[in-house]
């Protein structure tokens, strides 16, 4: 059997401590409700991490070195994660862990980092509803999703979101209101895969939804690295002496040729 892919899911896990609506709908966190279904997974071994477990947000010592693929949800305590993290996070990512942002986590600093964009949009929150539609339902994040989900209740997401143009779209997201918004997109950096998915607004039960958890699912298997390990020509811009055929005059100057 192959390795299993080692899961981390992180959580602000500020909102569900509060007694009200949100507790209710995830009282063990928001991340304990994507670790479960994801737990369920043959193929996959899950922890959890969020903003306030340590100093290092549940993040430290060999945890990152030790994550395949990064699951991030944050909202309102950006600002609060440490860039010395952030830092670690975008180094892993380039050398291959997967990292995928949720809903909010447009805004999250490891996010716009790997984007080298501000990840801005328009927003409205009224409850209405969603349609996500899936527009390219070849690709593996899509495997086994119907060609629409349909949410009773979502917060509203609109463009114009500042993000760099995807390697791929599998996902467009139609709204009550009209709006239309990108909200299921991927991208590489260096040997990492990136997936971001809109559906997630904290006061609505969307990560109790089957579809919503296939395609996080989906999105694991997906950033879960497969390639060459081979790094030794990456970040070393090194002299190369090496050639597949004899130079003609390898000691030639360019001050020797005639202009």
């Amino acid at each position: 059997m192959a390795d299993k892919i080692n899961v981390t899911v992180w959580n602000e896990f500020r909102h569900e401590v509060k007694p009200g609506i949100i507790q209710t709908i995830y009282p063990k966190g928001i991340h304990e409700t994507i670790a479960s279904f994801l737990r369920k997974q043959p193929d996959m071994e899950v922890r959890t991490a969020w903003l306030d477990k340590d100093k290092e947000h549940g993040l430290g010592g060999d945890v990152l070195d030790k994550t395949d693929v990064l699951i991030w949800w944050g909202h309102g305590a950006h600002d609060a994660v440490k860039d010395d993290i952030v830092e670690e996070i975008q180094g892993r990512v380039l050398n291959g862990m997967g990292f995928i942002a949720l809903h909010s986590s447009h805004l999250s600093k490891p996010f716009k980092k790997l984007m080298g964009t501000s990840g801005s949009l328009v927003w409205r929150e009224k409850a209405e509803k969603s349609h996500v539609w899936c527009v390219n339902p070849y690709h593996p994040i899509a495997r086994g999703i119907p060609q629409v989900i349909e949410l009773a209740h979502e917060e509203m997401y609109g463009e114009f979101f500042d993000i760099p143009t995807p390697d791929d779209q599998v996902f467009i997201s139609w709204f009550e209101g009209g709006e239309v918004f990108r909200s299921g997109n991927c991208w590489h950096r260096g040997k990492g895969k990136i997936f971001y998915f809109q559906p997630g607004h904290e006061t609505f039960p969307i990560y109790h939804n089957p579809e919503i958890q296939a395609v996080i699912t989906n999105a694991v298997r997906w950033c879960k690295f497969e390639g060459s390990t081979d790094t030794r020509l990456i970040g070393t811009c090194p002299n190369s002496n090496f050639t597949l055929n004899p130079l003609s005059d390898p000691n030639k100057r360019e001050e020797d040729y005639d202009f």
